[in-house]
Order: structure tokens, then sequence, then C-alpha cells
């Protein structure tokens, strides 16, 4: 389990400005974009960090995300991949067990805070979505809307059959 310094950073999620979060130094700086904004405040945490993008729950979900990942530190391969098909631990199958609209919520606020564990986790969890539907199966599953005439969805196929799982 780690240690924290005790020094903290306020962040101000878009839907609560005026009642900043308070974050561990070292949970805080697992995000790229935070860490670059203390830089350029000189390293001054005093300062609300304004988050526009990221709502309060989202942010406590990715705190959450950091906060686990940095007393839990695993050791990850630098092979693409091995990555690839490494399996999703169970404390992260978990933690991107929530509604679809929050899903994808997380992967925004984490790639705007650019934590790239978290982005590359959230993904991997959409893609296991995917995987294996056909494309109906994948427009109900994300509720999108078909807007294929079938002649059109024909030539789609017919032009992109290279890539069919055979």
């Amino acid at each position: 389990m780690s240690e924290f310094s005790g020094q903290v950073v306020k962040l101000a999620p878009s839907d609560a400005q005026n009642a900043p979060i308070e974050v561990p130094l070292e949970i805080a700086n697992q995000s790229v974009t935070i860490k670059n904004m203390l830089e350029d405040f000189g390293g001054n945490t005093d300062m609300a960090i304004p988050l526009h993008n990221v709502t309060s729950n989202i942010l406590k979900k990715v705190i959450e995300y950091c906060t686990y990942h940095h007393e839990h530190p695993t050791t990850k391969s630098d092979d693409k991949k091995d990555q690839k098909n490494e399996e999703i631990s169970p404390w992260d199958k978990d933690f991107c067990n929530v509604e679809q609209g929050t899903l994808f919520e997380i992967i925004l606020a984490a790639n705007f805070l650019d934590v790239k564990d978290l982005l590359d986790l959230t993904c991997k969890t959409v893609a296991n979505l995917i995987k294996g539907k056909s494309p109906e199966e994948i427009r109900k599953t994300f509720n999108i809307k078909n807007d294929f005439t079938p002649e059109e969805e024909e030539k789609v196929r017919k032009e992109n059959e290279w890539c069919e799982e055979r």
C-alpha cells in the first residue's frame, strides 16, 4: 500500500466549480493533463484546477480508479500484442460494470485528463461489448439507427468483405 505526501490538489468539475474536490497529489498526477497544469501553475496546489469537460460523478470514478491503481500497482507488459490479449482484472471489470452512458463519459474524461491506463481499460471494455457481434447486434447494443438503405448496406458489405471472418 502506497503512502501519500499529504499534499492535495483541488479539482473543480464542470458541475461544481465552487465546490472543488481535494485529491492527493500522487493520485492527481496520474493525469498527464493535471500534472501539466500544475507545472504551468508553478506547482501551486492552492488554486482549484477547472475541469470543464468532466462532471463531479465522473471525476469521482476517475479518482476511484487512480486511487485503486496507485495502491495496487500492476506490472504492465511493454509488448502491444501482450497488452491486447491481457485479461481485465476482476476489480477493473467491476469498475467498468456501469451504465453505457457512464462508461462513455469515463472514456471522454480519461481521454481529456490523459489517464492512459483508464482510457485503455474502458476502450477495451467497449471492444469486448462489440466482439463477435453482427452489425445489427452492435446497432442494438449501442442504440444506433441504421440509416443505410438495403442497397447501400449491400454495397458496403461487398466492398468490405475482405475483412469478414471466414
